[in-house]
């Protein structure tokens, strides 16, 4: 982004009274983990959360592809909303649970993927099947770049036959680099965020969203039709409807240390 347009946003902060700020985890605030498993709260990070959710400048919502029981235990924070597998579960600052959708409803359908799935990786290196409950994500981040690619076809294939046969309505599937998961249509950042706006409202809050990947920019594009700012973290310019490019998770957290004042 250029310098101007970084000269804007910052006016615009520091022009808002009230900030929504809504952050993606992995990728955003922290490196990724080595494996989806790997649920350890970095003590530098939920300190900065921490500050941020005390300020009564902002409201803080934490939005992650990730469960809500890992979300809740990476974030170990008092007054910060935490919305897991993108917005389908989710914790309110006074400790209330909030499910979106029936998880019997979603169950059929993903009991049926989750073995085709398994065999199609079994024997093979680098590859992780993560059922999230609500979801089911295909991670191949350290498989062979060529049969990841159609390893993954296989299990895209594999999933439409199964959502044609079960609930098509209920269902979509979600791509990335070397990586496949199926959830439901509410699993959605940008469904999520436009969700917590109006079930949550801050009146004059100027909405400020931190992401770094495609379903994050799903969510930008609601938070800039609300009047807001949107952020993409990533190491390279790319096409994005961000307002700004920051070009790290570290870079991310200075950036927010400086909203902090």
């Amino acid at each position: 982004m250029s310098a101007d347009n970084a000269d804007q946003v910052q006016e615009r902060l520091a022009r808002a009274g009230r900030i929504r700020l809504f952050l993606d985890y992995d990728g955003t605030l922290a490196e990724f983990a080595p494996t989806p498993e790997h649920v350890r709260p970095d003590p530098e990070l939920v300190s900065l959360i921490g500050r941020l959710a005390q300020h009564p400048r902002f409201r803080v919502s934490v939005v992650s592809g990730r469960r809500l029981a890992h979300v809740r235990a990476l974030v170990p924070v008092p007054n910060v909303l935490l919305a897991g597998t993108y917005g389908v579960e989710l914790l309110t600052p006074a400790g209330a649970r909030i499910d979106r959708l029936d998880h019997g409803s979603v169950r059929p359908t993903l009991d049926t993927i989750k073995p085709r799935w398994a065999d199609l990786i079994a024997g093979r290196v680098g590859y992780f099947l993560e059922d999230k409950g609500w979801a089911l994500a295909l991670h191949a981040r350290f498989a062979d770049e060529a049969q990841s690619g159609r390893l993954l076809d296989g299990a895209r294939q594999l999933a439409e036959a199964a959502i044609r046969q079960g609930q098509p309505d209920l269902f979509r599937l979600l791509g990335g680099h070397k990586f496949l998961e199926i959830g439901p249509k509410l699993a959605h950042k940008g469904l999520t965020v436009a969700w917590l706006l109006d079930q949550f409202p801050w009146h004059g809050a100027l909405p400020l969203y931190l992401g770094d990947d495609d379903k994050d920019e799903e969510a930008f594009g609601v938070i800039k039709a609300r009047g807001g700012i949107a952020v993409v973290v990533a190491a390279e310019p790319r096409e994005t409807k961000a307002d700004l490019r920051l070009e790290s998770p570290r870079a991310a957290r200075t950036w927010l240390e400086g909203l902090l004042g």
